[in-house]
């Protein structure tokens, strides 16, 4: 598994939620933490996100 960092825009194409999704779904509790990589730097674990697009695949199977 990759332990690489991927930035919102790419997080966003991923998957298919808007920004103002990712923010709300983050402080509900229902999507993945980012990383803190400066003041107004953010970026979230590839694997977080890989693990989070396939519990939501297998919720919808």
């Amino acid at each position: 598994m990759s332990n690489r960092l991927i930035r919102r825009s790419e997080v966003e194409a991923r998957t298919g939620l808007s920004r103002s999704t990712l923010y709300d779904w983050m402080k509900r509790g229902e999507f993945p933490q980012p990383v803190k990589l400066g003041a107004r730097m953010v970026a979230w674990r590839e694997n977080d996100i890989n693990e989070w697009l396939e519990s939501r695949e297998t919720r919808a199977a």
